[in-house]
Formats: structure tokens, C-alpha cells, sequence
């Protein structure tokens, strides 16, 4: 697997991480939780940043909060208790396949 790859999956998990951290910390009321939402952040800049050596930023930040928007969902319904109608459900749908667009067909996604 290409680093810039990894990079960014990196960037995404990290992100996925302080997001769902930042539920967790209950409005920076909780240490732990807030901690890992500052380090989770900072984790995904520093990856993200990596990852724009070798990709373009439209590509990147579209395949980014694409994903984290999608496994944010599902943390939200499997962790938290959030419900995800069927519009949403759709919608995250769209969202993966916009991803899989970019990444199977756009000569962009890569440099």
C-alpha cells in the first residue's frame, strides 16, 4: 500500500478518534476524553498534512471527511445510541460511493 495511503487512513482513524472523543468528554468536562479529542486532532493534521505531499487537497479532504463523516455515523449508532434513518443512511451511502468515484476513476486522487 502507497504511504500516502496510509497516511491517510491514519488521518481518518485519528480524526474518528477525537470526534468521538470530543461525545465522550461531555463538553470538555471530562479529562480523559478531552485529551484524546486535542490529541486525536493534532494526530489528524500531522497525517493529514503527510498525506497532501503526495495527493491533492480537494481529493484528500473529500476522501477524508467523507469516510469520517460515514464511520462517525456508525460509531454514533454502535457506541451512543444515535439513530441513523433512512435518509441518513442513504446519504452515507452517497457518500461511499462518491469516495470509491474518486478513488477508482479520478487520475487526481494520486500524483
Amino acid at each position: 500500500m502507497p504511504k500516502h495511503y496510509i497516511f491517510l487512513i491514519a488521518a481518518i482513524v485519528s480524526e474518528v478518534i477525537g470526534t468521538s472523543a470530543l461525545q465522550a468528554s461531555q463538553q470538555f468536562t471530562r479529562l480523559i476524553p478531552s485529551l484524546m479529542v486535542v490529541g486525536g486532532y493534532g494526530l489528524a493534521f500531522y497525517f493529514l498534512g503527510h498525506t497532501l505531499k503526495y495527493m491533492q487537497v480537494g481529493v484528500v479532504y473529500a476522501i477524508w471527511s467523507g469516510l469520517g463523516v460515514v464511520l462517525i455515523g456508525v460509531i454514533g449508532w454502535l457506541w451512543f445510541g444515535q439513530k441513523l434513518d433512512l435518509a441518513a443512511l442513504i446519504g452515507m451511502g452517497l457518500i461511499i460511493a462518491g469516495v470509491l468515484v474518486i478513488h477508482l476513476f479520478s487520475s487526481t486522487a494520486t500524483h
